[in-house]
């Protein structure tokens, strides 16, 4: 069975991942604003809150780090 993909297949299933990363990070970040909007301004942040945008973050900082190298791919592929 060949599993090897072409760059155009390897292109798509990139984008689809950093599709999927960025909904996830808009999750977190939902989940942080619903229970950030239960929460008294006058109180402090709950640790929970923070998560979520934690991961929100990191999901994002991944999802730009598989860009960049999706860019990168494309444009050595074109020289």
């Amino acid at each position: 069975m060949n599993t090897s993909q072409s760059p155009a297949g390897s292109a798509e299933v990139t984008a689809a991942i950093c599709h999927e990363l960025l909904l996830l990070a808009r999750d977190e970040e939902v989940l942080a604003a619903d229970e950030a909007s239960r929460t008294p301004y006058w109180s402090a942040t709950p640790p929970t809150v923070l998560g979520h945008r934690a991961a929100a973050a990191a999901l994002l900082a991944k999802m730009h780090r598989l860009e960049a190298l999706l860019l990168a791919q494309q444009w050595l592929a074109a020289r």
